[in-house]
């Protein structure tokens, strides 16, 4: 067993599937790489997550930079995913995309069925979000961008929103991705913005 691998527990409950009476929406949790997103998907999940975390090669180290992260010894090389119940019988599939640009071509497939997705960025890396909401812009697919807290400079909303380009009407929150409330938090807040979305083209 690798050191990112982790042993099963039978006796753990794995309420993976919604039931009859449970609306299941499917989110992604998109970014850069060593943004946070698996380690979000962790925190979140109330069933044991699944992941495809690896153990970083030599050669791995060389395709990415790793000069800010270099406490990173592992990377996803295909997608996490968790579930996480939010309110009465309503329920969010969580699919966190590889960062790496050399895995950027499974993401079509887990941005299929999604019906939002979550930006998360790194403030000493925000040119590295770039991948992430083009895709989304280009998809038409709704969005927030959650502001990981890796202890770096501070910057105001407006630095964030003017590095990044975005509208007004794109939500913008600052979390912590090892916590599960503030993760929960970013969540809603997703939830929330696709209800306003709603309701704008219903009236």
């Amino acid at each position: 067993m690798t050191r990112t691998q982790r042993a099963v527990d039978p006796a753990e409950p794995h309420p993976v599937f919604p039931g009859p009476d449970e609306n299941a929406l499917k989110i992604a949790v998109v970014g850069g790489f060593g943004v946070g997103k698996t380690t979000m998907v962790r925190s979140v999940s109330e069933i044991r997550p699944l992941h495809t975390e690896e153990v970083m090669s030599r050669a791995g180290r060389r395709l990415e930079d790793t000069s800010r992260i270099s406490a990173k010894n592992a990377t996803t090389v295909a997608f996490d995913f968790g579930r996480i119940t939010i309110a009465d019988r309503s329920v969010l599939y969580l699919f966190g995309a590889p960062g790496q640009e050399r895995f950027w071509f499974l993401w079509e497939r887990l941005l299929s069925g999604t019906i939002g997705a979550v930006v998360l960025v790194d403030t000493r890396r925000p040119a590295d979000a770039w991948y992430a909401l083009d895709r989304l812009e280009h998809r038409g697919m709704p969005y927030i961008v959650a502001v990981n807290d890796f202890g770096g400079p501070l910057h105001s909303d407006e630095q964030i929103r003017q590095a990044l380009a975005l509208g007004p009407d794109v939500p913008l929150v600052e979390f912590d991705a090892r916590d599960h409330s503030s993760s929960k938090f970013v969540l809603i807040a997703l939830v929330e913005h696709l209800h306003t979305l709603s309701l704008r083209q219903k009236g």
